[in-house]
């Protein structure tokens, strides 16, 4: 109970409940980018791939 305490009382708590938030954040966001552009680029070689053929 000392230690939950501490995590929301105190400036290093607060402090360390913002950088796991911002890190989860990131993480996801990050994931989502990448798998955007990967998307995209997948996208835009099966257009060049048809093309080719063509």
């Amino acid at each position: 109970m000392k230690a939950l305490t501490d995590l929301l009382s105190t400036d290093y708590g607060l402090m360390s409940l913002l950088v796991i938030g911002f890190t989860i954040f990131m993480s996801i966001w990050f994931g989502r980018f990448f798998k955007r552009h990967m998307d995209e680029d997948e996208a835009r070689a099966r257009q060049a791939d048809q093309s080719a053929k063509l």
